[in-house]
């Protein structure tokens, strides 16, 4: 399920992640992260992948910023396509439905992401795409 084509350190914090139950990994550089499976729009495998995470009225919140690129995050595009994904939660694991945040529900959002991140608004400058914000639903 892990990716092997990821960088090592991402590698690194996914495994001790999932080892320790969240114990090491849940905080990354002072900010809480999630892991999120998805499945491959073209291979139907299962992606996982860790990201920095928001949290309101029970949902989960994540951005797909990828770092201000100009395309999508591959991990968004896959949700796009498969709505169901797996989310772990330091060590509360469970099934999720994905569903972009629009209009005001999407600004509200991003100002509750950009507290938690102040560099999402720096990857917003440089790319002309609206970065997606996403709410996690418990299933």
């Amino acid at each position: 399920m892990i990716d092997r084509a990821m960088p090592d350190w991402i590698t690194e914090h996914v495994e001790r992640y999932i080892a320790t139950g969240g114990d090491e990994g849940h905080m990354w550089g002072g900010v809480p992260t999630l892991l999120l499976t998805t499945t491959g729009r073209k291979s139907g495998d299962a992606r996982l992948i860790p990201l920095i995470y928001g949290e309101e009225n029970g949902t989960y919140i994540i951005v797909g910023s990828k770092g201000g690129h100009a395309l999508h995050p591959s991990w968004y595009e896959n949700l796009v396509a498969h709505a169901d994904v797996k989310v772990q939660v330091k060590a509360d694991r469970f099934s999720a439905r994905a569903s972009t945040a629009i209009g005001e529900e999407r600004n509200r959002l991003w100002a509750l992401m950009t507290n938690i991140w102040e560099g999402y608004s720096e990857y917003q400058e440089r790319t002309v795409r609206k970065i997606p914000v996403v709410v996690l639903t418990r299933t």
